[in-house]
């Protein structure tokens, strides 16, 4: 097996496990007392953080796959959340290509208006079906918290698990097809 397919599925698979992990620690039982602040939605901001860095890594199918299973574990409403995580994530790997001009801050500033967007349509269209929601604050909250820990995400993505952007070197290589 060629080193760069071997890589690729090592990458997909630190993904996957990385969901995973986040996904077994928000359903530990650490304290008994409700939260004070929500807690971010850490795996929102890491598959974005991929998406735009290397989305051969994050494929949109296990996204999804991803995402719904986390709607299941975290009792959500199955598939709604996973479904627009998806669709920003296709805009995002859409977009990717021209916001490697803007800037880390011009990132920010896009991903942070995708992950509005997405917990404002999945409040939307749960109010919609007429499903009992969390109080709005608590979502403001998270929607922040969720934005603001992105930089953390992306350094987190970079330093530890060198997901970087593709470099020219990179680029001149040949595809890999999944």
């Amino acid at each position: 097996m060629d080193k760069s397919v071997s890589s690729l599925w090592a990458k997909r698979s630190l993904y996957v496990a990385l969901a995973i992990i986040v996904m077994f620690l928000h359903l530990l039982p650490l304290d008994t007392k409700p939260d004070r602040l929500p807690f971010p939605d850490i795996m929102i901001a890491l598959t974005y953080a991929w998406v735009l860095r290397r989305p051969e890594y994050v494929p949109i199918l296990t996204i999804a796959v991803v995402m719904f299973m986390a709607d299941l574990l975290l009792q959500r409403p199955p598939g709604l959340l996973a479904a627009l995580v998806v669709l920003g994530a296709a805009y995002l790997h859409s977009a990717s290509v021209g916001m490697k001009d803007l800037g880390f801050i011009g990132e920010w500033t896009t991903v942070g208006a995708v992950i509005t967007v997405v917990f404002v349509l999945n409040r939307l269209l749960l109010a919609i079906l007429s499903v009992q929601q969390a109080s709005l604050g608590p979502v403001v909250v998270q929607v922040v918290l969720t934005i603001a820990i992105y930089p953390l995400m992306v350094l987190m993505s970079q330093s530890a698990f060198g997901v970087r952007r593709k470099s020219v070197a990179d680029s001149t290589m040949p595809r890999v097809r999944s």
